[in-house]
């Protein structure tokens, strides 16, 4: 990979055109700078400037609200350094801006439900909504959480919150009981938001006995609205239907928040334990979004964005607030293969979606079922796809030129819901290179450290970012003394943010990740990054799919690779020779894993990520304590006991 192939290129007219362009000559009017229209020449400036980059992105995005006259303090301390200490806004009526006749959001179901609503009509639900909540005693600061599909109404409940000036936080339905418990107890909501079912490959998924038995185990809540979504269900008619909150007056005035006040409540997996309460800020959100959206992924008025998300993920966060930049949002709830593969892009064909986004898991698993989307729709719209969950293997990359559109820019993103936005992603300037990350983000100091804190260029090593940046969380709720924030991001490297990615920066500024550092393999001391592995290994049409793990072993650690099979293929030894020599001719004799295993399946998050961590702690005979957070957690059983794994 160290000369990869450039496979898109932006022409001189789209990076003339682009809103970065835009912005670096804002940039240069400004501060009397004469950057060019290269992507490193803005990167540099951005993180040698950063107070004057986020003054200046407030004006470029129009931000609604009082600005302010100092751009941050304690700027030289992470944690500890705050931006726009004294400006004054609200999240929802920035979002809501512009409310006309234009398409705000359209809705579509696995079933074949869709639905649609203009700015102006979500912003009159969303008010009403709001002055719903208010005459229930909703007010700034308190919580309100959602149990539900990625669908209008979620939406809706989000804005209205916001527009108070209340914290929002949401879980997908398909988290079990003591899922939901083990987030919203946390948090103590005052309000919940849920349907009661959905929808999931072709079953409809009831879910009025959770709702009670959550409203049972939740002391805090004064009010449950329902949201009538799959049924009329007379067991939840004691709860206050979602219909009636639009017959109470308008909000009449948005409640004007601090920078650095609460939004979002979001949570980490929780597979090692009970889930992290990361609590982001209003501004922080809003001002890292706009960026990322108009400055990175270029997006306009009026075009339409998609990604596949459920509201337990972080996209679905960054999906939304992709609505400040007076764009629509396309939401989808069921199944991405239901009824058929095709489902995902007819929607983006009728849609005319000019940004997908999904998961690297959805493309490998798409590129598996022998599906050619340009072959049924001609995607005319489209301009660029977004993938993110883990890394896109450079396979991935030759399947979505081959089979869904050509001369498509593929963004490959990566950040978290620690910092609920990206560190490294894509922009409209660049090349895209197989394989590679396009660039780091705009005044985020992100760089690769060894061990001893030492920066490293075509290495690997831990991902890092050695500037505060707006949409750090300002808090872990209920964290005494902020130690556990602290623990997490800022124990290894004094004054930075680590964040867990084991990664490469090349010279050109691309970025490649190889997987979590914690998750690495490290047999005789050498580390290797998990995704390596992944991508050599399924390419064989026998492989649906793998996870790798180190064992201990012999006071060191050997490799472990577990194979989910294609149907119809056995384990053989053939086969486990095939899977050695293609690991060791493609990569090197240090990553042949020493044990080879055939499992039915493989545990994943619910937001479709493998989970080696919880993997290795059953081979190892530790209990897994969290097991609602996993979306399959009857797959760890085929991971204990295995008699090979007590043998040399």
């Amino acid at each position: 990979m160290d000369n990869p192939e450039i496979i898109w290129q932006p022409s001189s007219e789209s990076k003339k055109s682009s809103n970065l362009s835009r912005f670096i000559e804002s940039t240069n009017q400004r501060y009397s700078q004469s950057i060019k229209t290269e992507y490193q020449d803005i990167w540099d400036w951005s993180v040698n400037n950063i107070e004057k980059f986020w003054s200046l992105m407030w004006d470029f995005c129009e931000i609604k609200g009082i600005k302010g006259t100092k751009v941050s303090e304690n700027i030289g301390r992470m944690p500890g350094a705050r931006f726009f200490p004294d400006a004054k806004l609200n999240y929802a009526e920035n979002l809501l801006r512009a409310a006309d006749n234009a398409i705000a959001i359209e809705e579509f179901r696995e079933d074949g439900f869709s639905n649609s609503l203009t700015r102006k009509e979500l912003e009159s639900k969303a008010l009403r909504m709001a002055g719903w909540m208010k005459s229930k005693g909703v007010k700034k600061g308190d919580r309100v959480c959602a149990y539900m599909p990625n669908c209008s109404e979620t939406v809706i409940s989000m804005l209205a919150a916001s527009a108070l000036g209340a914290i929002f936080s949401s879980c997908s339905c398909d988290f079990g009981i003591e899922g939901v418990i083990d987030r919203f107890e946390q948090i103590e909501p005052k309000i919940m938001i849920a349907t009661d079912g959905y929808l999931y490959n072709g079953k409809v998924i009831d879910r009025s006995k959770e709702i009670k038995t959550i409203s049972n185990r939740l002391p805090s809540l004064e009010h449950i609205i329902v949201v009538e979504y799959i049924s009329s269900n007379k067991e939840l008619d004691n709860f206050t239907n979602f219909k009636t909150v639009f017959q109470s007056d308008r909000l009449e005035k948005y409640v004007l928040c601090k920078f650095n006040d609460p939004l979002y409540i979001v949570f980490s997996s929780g597979t090692t334990g009970k889930p992290k309460c990361i609590t982001h800020s209003i501004g922080g959100v809003l001002i890292q979004h706009a960026k990322e959206h108009l400055l990175h992924i270029n997006l306009g008025e009026k075009q339409k964005m998609f990604y596949f998300t459920t509201c337990g993920w972080m996209m679905w966060n960054w999906l939304v607030g992709s609505l400040f930049c007076k764009s629509s949002v396309v939401l989808y709830e069921g199944s991405p293969f239901y009824p058929n593969p095709e489902q995902l892009w007819k929607i983006a064909d009728k849609s005319k979606v000019s940004i997908f986004g999904t998961s690297a898991k959805y493309i490998d698993a798409l590129s598996k079922s022998n599906v050619v989307p340009k072959k049924h729709f001609t995607l005319s719209d489209l301009r660029t796809i977004c993938s993110t969950g883990s890394p896109l293997s450079p396979d991935s990359y030759d399947f979505i030129l081959n089979n869904i559109k050509p001369d498509v820019q593929i963004a490959s993103i990566s950040g978290g819901t620690d910092l609920l936005s990206c560190f490294v992603l894509s922009n409209p300037l660049s090349p895209v290179f197989k394989g590679q990350i396009q660039c780091r983000a705009l005044a985020m100091a992100v760089d690769i450290f060894n061990e001893h804190g030492e920066s490293l260029i075509n290495m690997e090593g831990e991902l890092v970012c050695k500037v505060p940046f707006p949409s750090m969380p300002i808090k872990f709720w209920n964290d005494q003394n902020d130690t556990k924030y602290k623990e997490a991001y800022f124990e290894k490297f004094k004054g930075i943010w680590r964040h867990g990615d084991w990664a490469k920066i090349t010279e050109r500024g691309t970025v490649v990740i190889y997987g979590r550092s914690d998750a690495t393999l490290n047999p005789g001391g050498v580390r290797i990054g998990t995704a390596e592995i992944y991508n050599t290994v399924e390419k064989l049409n026998e492989i649906a799919e793998s996870i790798v793990i180190a064992q201990n072993w012999n006071n060191d650690v050997r490799i472990v690779l577990f194979l989910k099979l294609q149907n119809d293929h056995e384990l053989t030894e053939n086969l486990k020779e095939k899977v050695v020599n293609q690991i060791r001719t493609n990569l090197t004799p240090r990553h042949v894993p020493a044990k080879v295993v055939a499992v039915p399946d493989i545990p994943r998050t619910r937001s479709g990520k493998i989970t080696e961590l919880a993997v290795r702690d059953i081979v190892h005979g530790k209990e897994i304590k969290n097991k609602e957070a996993l979306a399959n957690p009857e797959a760890l059983i085929h991971f204990a006991n295995i008699p090979d794994l007590n043998t040399g």
